[in-house]
């Protein structure tokens, strides 16, 4: 892969503070991500020391393997995987990680080939369905840890997750009892919707999976809250997350499950959000319309398709005395569907040729891009500043830059 750091003159050691305005002086023609290695770990230093239970990174968030090691050295060896292509991933990427099977629904190879040549012991299920075909290709293993998902609300959060998958009130009392006959260790999962904004989402779901063990009968082994956990976005902007763990906490000391039962949660956006950016440029302007050349087809699916809001910041040199005012962006492609309503505040006097920042990308953003059209960068420098937004902050965990193979990433 091209080395960016070289190509435009920048500092190649990790702790050197390059920032967007470094790489909009040099005037790239493609996009270009930004990360930051030390935003990443120090997320899941704070997970891991204070959510009270065991956390694991959901990889669909972003399955860059930069990331995946950083997460590793700072703390999460667990790994919730939705797909074989995500099992092998992380297996190569991390041999001595923990992999959890956590997608409901799977191919019964991909059941087989999770267990039996990666050594994958534990499975999300919400169907009698789902449970014997995994019975079936693990030949009856007699190791598995089954997790139940149940369906709950998702109205505390800005996505919902309500509706595909999770057993319905009726169905849960069978699929319970039968996952119990089936499994060494069962399970209780679901998920809130994604960016949960109280921690009422959790307890409002962990009292179903009260009722649901009380209604089986059944003794439980571990209770897995899911991911949801937010990330602070413009008009979002969540309680600190110390409120979800302990009212997370609080409700899990008082359920009837196993005196050795676990607590595990999922983390996704809340680990990655704050990992990558996106400098982008202005190749024109149309009234309170930006044309940019990143768009629904690259980083910014979220922002063109449900209607997402990111920070953004105009990188100009001295500083832009305007007064901000709110844009509109449209990406590269011939499609416009290719468009982001925002609203984007920038400055007013904004520009063709100006480049801009867009902030908080690491969640989803590298995950989505596609090459559609023919657009789309891999270019990539580790940069030292801090994101725009951090639920975490410097006075958690201070500024120490975990250590990294290459100053150039692929996401």
């Amino acid at each position: 892969m091209h080395n960016l750091h070289r190509a435009l003159g920048l500092a190649t050691t990790p702790s050197t503070a390059v920032t967007g305005i470094d790489i909009a002086k040099q005037k790239p023609v493609q996009p270009v991500t930004l990360v930051r290695p030390h935003a990443a770990a120090r997320a899941a230093r704070f997970f891991a020391e204070k959510f009270p239970g065991r956390s694991m990174y959901a990889v669909k968030a972003n399955p860059s393997p930069d990331l995946l090691k950083i997460l590793w050295d700072s703390g999460i060896t667990h790994y919730d995987v939705a797909s074989i292509a995500e099992v092998r991933l992380v297996a190569s990427t991390l041999p001595d990680a923990t992999l959890c099977f956590m997608h409901p629904v799977k191919a019964p190879e991909a059941i087989r080939a999770a267990y039996f040549d990666y050594g994958v012991k534990t499975f999300s299920l919400d169907s009698v369905e789902e449970l014997e075909k995994i019975v079936d290709a693990t030949d009856g293993a007699e190791d598995l840890t089954l997790c139940v998902r149940l369906r709950v609300s998702s109205e505390h959060s800005k996505l919902s997750l309500a509706s595909k998958f999770g057993a319905a009130p009726g169905e849960t009392k069978e699929l319970l009892f039968r996952a119990r006959q089936a499994a060494d260790a069962l399970g209780i999962c679901f998920h809130v919707g994604s960016q949960a904004m109280t921690p009422e989402a959790y307890s409002n779901a962990l009292e179903r999976v009260r009722a649901a063990i009380v209604d089986a009968a059944v003794t439980v082994d571990v209770i897995d809250v899911g991911g949801g956990f937010p990330s602070s976005y413009p008009g979002m902007e969540p309680p600190p997350l110390e409120r979800y763990f302990e009212t997370i906490h609080r409700v899990f000391e008082s359920l009837p499950v196993s005196y050795s039962s676990e607590l595990w949660c999922e983390p996704g956006r809340a680990l990655c959000a704050e990992y990558s950016s996106i400098v982008v440029r202005v190749e024109k302007r149309r009234g309170d319309e930006l044309y940019i050349n990143d768009g629904a087809y690259g980083a910014l699916f979220d922002a063109a398709h449900i209607g997402w809001r990111f920070p953004v910041e105009l990188l100009r040199e001295p500083e832009s005395r305007s007064k901000d005012m709110p844009f509109s962006f449209y990406g590269p492609t011939c499609d416009d569907m290719d468009h982001m309503v925002g609203p984007f505040y920038l400055p007013a006097d904004v520009k063709a040729g100006d480049y801009l920042e867009i902030g908080m990308l690491g969640a989803y953003g590298s995950a989505m891009r596609t090459a559609f059209n023919g657009f789309g960068s891999d270019e990539t420098v580790i940069v030292g500043d801090e994101p725009m937004v951090s639920l975490y902050g410097e006075e958690v965990y201070g500024e120490e830059q975990p250590e990294v193979a290459s100053n150039v990433v692929t996401l």
